[in-house]
């Protein structure tokens, strides 16, 4: 199986759509467009795949309904035409998925969110969630309460963030561009596409160019989002979407746009993205049967096969697992603090809620988030 045939068997997508895209180059929410793009994404969504939508827009939108032809550079007018902006833009969204039954959610994120553990972990817990009930998240940044990040995020690195956050499969990043060439193609009319690259590769941001007026990212924007996807083991599309039913193209392995591997297999690349964020902040004494499970079985840890706390720790920071002679087994995020964690160990999950009045996860840390050492 060659890797555009990859796309073919992948389950989980997150899919982002740029400002250009969405409004037409600044004249408004292209509302055409987005129900050719919508109807895609049904379609991938009723032969099962599981999709989150990243979209771009609000700023843009909130100029056009304010007149405004030049993005302006004042925070407080960025924010004022995010929230009038991101109005219209939900409202498109929700119109055309209602069009074929299916839900839409609104969920705004700011880079915080995701490099927080606790918020991670609440994020984590509601896409799923989402993804889990058919719904289709809607995802885009906050730009109306956060500071430095409207001036310096973007949503390909958001939507690459989000790849990592739900383990997906692949990331399309849809643009006015058919891919990533050799050169700038702005500026060089003998630029070539690249059909596949390495995500990894050094030499490609050196070919990349810059952003355009309406949104903050550029090619050079992708291929980071890319690189930062690829580490939990996601490949990456770059494709025009101006080209005919091009998601639907992209997911049946037809030659659009630029494709960006891992040589990394997904679960391995993510643990060892993991691993990497991990300053310990507790342990947990496992018994012998929670190690068997763990180690064997590869399932995820519960509060029963705890039989000792140490520690201050909340929920979403790192905790070391140990047996009882102090040799260290796994480490992973965990989903209760550790107040909460000597409530419940050595109980069953089906008794957290009596214990503690509500529960948040059934497992103390789930086979996703632990890494085995």
């Amino acid at each position: 199986m060659n890797n555009r045939e990859r796309l073919q068997k992948a389950n989980r997508w997150v899919i982002k759509i740029g400002s250009a895209l969405l409004t037409n180059e600044g004249r408004g929410l292209d509302n055409a467009a987005i129900s050719q793009w919508v109807e895609q994404i049904v379609q991938l969504h009723k032969s099962g795949k599981q999709i989150v939508l990243v979209s771009s827009g609000a700023v843009a939108e909130g100029m056009k309904r304010f007149g405004w032809t030049t993005r302006p550079r004042a925070l407080y007018q960025l924010q004022a035409a995010a929230a009038v902006g991101q109005m219209g833009l939900i409202q498109a969204y929700e119109s055309c998925f209602n069009k074929h039954s299916i839900h839409t959610a609104q969920v705004l994120l700011t880079h915080d969110d995701l490099s927080n553990r606790t918020r991670y972990l609440n994020a984590r817990s509601t896409l799923r969630e989402l993804i889990k009930l058919g719904a289709v998240p809607v995802v885009n940044e906050n730009d109306t309460v956060v500071t430095e990040e409207i001036q310096f995020g973007d949503n390909d690195t958001l939507a690459a963030l989000v790849a990592n956050l739900i383990e997906a499969d692949v990331l399309l990043i849809l643009t006015d561009q058919d891919g990533m060439h050799d050169s700038n193609p702005r500026t060089n009319p003998d630029s070539q596409l690249l059909n596949e690259v390495q995500a990894n590769d050094a030499k490609l941001e050196s070919m990349a160019g810059d952003s355009g007026s309406l949104g903050r990212g550029g090619m050079l924007t992708k291929v980071r989002a890319a690189k930062l996807a690829a580490r939990s083991g996601a490949m990456t599309v770059i494709a025009s979407g101006r080209e005919d039913n091009v998601i639907s193209r992209v997911a049946s392995a037809e030659q659009v746009g630029t494709l960006f591997v891992t040589q990394q297999e997904s679960l391995v690349a993510r643990k060892q993205w993991l691993a990497g964020h991990m300053h310990t902040q507790g342990r947990l004494v496992l018994d012998e049967g929670a190690i068997n499970v763990l180690t064997r079985s590869g399932k995820s840890l519960l509060s029963v096969g705890v039989s000792a706390v140490e520690g201050n720790f909340e929920r979403g920071e790192v905790v070391v697992c140990v047996n009882e002679q102090g040799q260290e087994i796994a480490r992973g995020l965990v989903n209760y603090n550790a107040q909460e964690t000597r409530k419940i160990m050595r109980q069953p999950s089906d008794k957290i809620e009596s214990i503690l009045g509500y529960v948040d996860e059934p497992e103390l840390i789930h086979r996703d988030n632990l890494v085995l050492l």
